[in-house]
């Protein structure tokens, strides 16, 4: 396992070569009270979770289950001990005074009640085109302060269909406030050719995520020729549950545009998620390899598996935390 892995020799992944580093991942999920009180002790000063030079951290989806505004996350983040953190937009903007924006419409609604929706995304909307970033730099430095870097923010909608510029404008300068090098979407071809020249104007990435719709060659194609500052978001456990291959030839071959990645253990055949070192996902050799390469991006967390009775994702994320100090010792 000390060699560089050759899993660009060999296309279709076998079970064995998924499973590689196994053991070590098994060993790590048997230490569940130990792996608690290890990694929360660091919660007690600044956290700091960049273990062997790659930085672990979370993407705050994983804090779904708990209260979720930016002080909340904020109070979990350095529970677990992690030190950087993709940050969903919500609850940032939340923070900064957004009014609601009614979210998705429902099947069965009202004349009125669309209108009103219809009222409420438009005051939210008015209010992006005029926002000061005065609220996001308090943000950033509240984090900041506390030992943690907000390295990402995560706008789903960026770029989508009918936006506006001066939306798209607003996305980039929240991102820079909060002091992220990046925005998050899902995969959009249309998406890729409007935001890369917003992108390469802003220096800021737009890192595509994605899910089990994934292919090897996703990435061979148009899709990050519209600007050199498109990029990838891998999710490493979606990748095996929809294609059956390991990550680590993808991951090599596109190194230099990723600009984060989500990892969590799922199972092949489009399986379900699983804690770590419990699926087919080789999460401990993508981390061993980031190391040995020494490559920048940040492996975040995204806790998915469904949390054990008497349990909470601030345990369950900061056992995620612990598995991968333990695969990086």
């Amino acid at each position: 396992m000390n060699d560089k892995p050759k899993s660009h020799h060999h296309p279709a992944l076998s079970r064995r070569q998924l499973l590689g580093g196994a053991a070590t991942a098994v060993a790590l999920t048997m230490m569940p009270r130990r792996v608690v009180s290890t990694v929360a002790a660091q919660g007690m000063g600044k956290p700091n979770s960049k273990f062997g030079g790659v930085q672990i951290g979370a993407i705050t989806y994983s804090f779904r289950s708990l209260p979720s505004s930016a002080t909340d996350l904020l109070k979990h983040i350095t529970q677990c001990g992690i030190s950087s953190v993709e940050l969903m937009g919500g609850p940032a903007e939340q923070f900064a005074g957004a009014p609601s924006g009614g979210g998705r419409p429902r099947r069965q609604m009202t004349a009125e009640q669309r209108q009103a929706l219809e009222k409420r995304r438009e005051a939210l909307l008015e209010w992006r085109l005029s926002a000061p970033m005065d609220k996001y730099r308090e943000l950033r430095k509240i984090y900041n302060d506390a030992g943690v870097n907000i390295h990402i923010v995560k706008f789903g909608s960026i770029g989508n269909a009918g936006m506006t510029d001066g939306e798209i404008d607003y996305y980039f300068k929240v991102a820079r406030a909060l002091g992220a090098r990046g925005i998050t979407r899902e995969l959009s071809e249309e998406a890729a050719q409007r935001l890369g020249p917003f992108a390469d104007k802003h220096e800021i990435m737009i890192g595509f995520h994605n899910h089990t719709q994934i292919t090897p060659t996703t990435y061979d194609g148009p899709i990050l020729s519209h600007g050199k500052y498109l990029g990838i978001n891998l999710d490493i456990g979606h990748y095996v549950a929809g294609t059956n291959e390991s990550p680590i030839p993808l991951i090599e071959k596109h190194h230099d545009r990723i600009l984060s990645l989500h990892i969590k253990d799922r199972k092949v055949n489009n399986g379900p998620n699983m804690p770590f070192g419990q699926g087919d996902t080789p999460v401990a050799l993508v981390l061993r390899l980031m190391k040995r390469e020494k490559w920048p991006f940040p492996a975040d967390i995204e806790l998915e598996y469904r949390v054990p009775q008497g349990s909470d994702a601030v345990k369950e994320t900061t056992r995620c935390v612990q598995f991968c100090r333990e695969a990086l010792a």
